[in-house]
């Protein structure tokens, strides 16, 4: 193969693939916005007969990946799913990181539920089937006073008080179980 058909190769094959990468970019979905996932948990949560835990979070926000590790945790998982559908918005991500982006419409969406401006991740808010918000993590509903990921003692037990008024479904049991673990995990 000579020099100036290599270089033809070598073009077209830059071409195909610059070609290939813009196909693929222009594939991806575009994100869901805070309110097509709130609709989907709302939909949702009216077939299971549930609320719905609605977590504010940021993939930096280390109290949040706590609750996370809550959440996940396969006893307090199966606890949390028998009350509740779990929908997860991104706000307050760091401008210019390519990864990570906020939600389109998630800080709108998590103000219009009763956070103020700067609430602290992460940010909880139990609404019903139909999408009335029924308690938020602000303490004693507190505007500015976000418990987060309950550590605390008056913050876990903030979280209790949520789950005894917009949790139904979970007995005594169920809570006392998860207000152990939050004692337990507590730094």
């Amino acid at each position: 193969m000579s020099i100036r058909s290599l270089r033809h190769f070598g073009t077209a094959l830059l071409c195909a693939t610059l070609g290939l990468s813009a196909l693929t970019a222009q594939a991806a979905p575009p994100a869901p916005t805070a309110k097509e996932i709130l609709a989907t948990a709302l939909q949702q949560a009216q077939q299971q007969h549930k609320n719905v835990l609605l977590v504010f979070s940021a993939s930096w926000c280390g109290p949040c990946h706590l609750y996370e590790r809550f959440l996940e945790d396969p006893q307090m998982k199966s606890i949390t799913e028998k009350a509740f559908v779990v929908a997860r918005v991104d706000v307050g991500e760091r401008p210019g990181d390519p990864r990570h982006t906020d939600t389109p419409g998630g800080t709108a969406l998590r103000s219009s539920l009763g956070s103020s401006p700067e609430p602290g991740f992460p940010f909880l808010v139990i609404t019903s089937q139909a999408g009335q918000p029924l308690i938020n993590s602000n303490l004693n509903g507190k505007l500015g006073d976000n418990i987060g990921y309950p550590m605390l003692p008056r913050e876990i037990d903030w979280y209790i008080a949520m789950l005894k008024q917009a949790a139904p479904a979970l007995s005594a049991d169920d809570i006392a179980a998860q207000q152990a673990w939050l004692k337990a995990h507590a730094h």
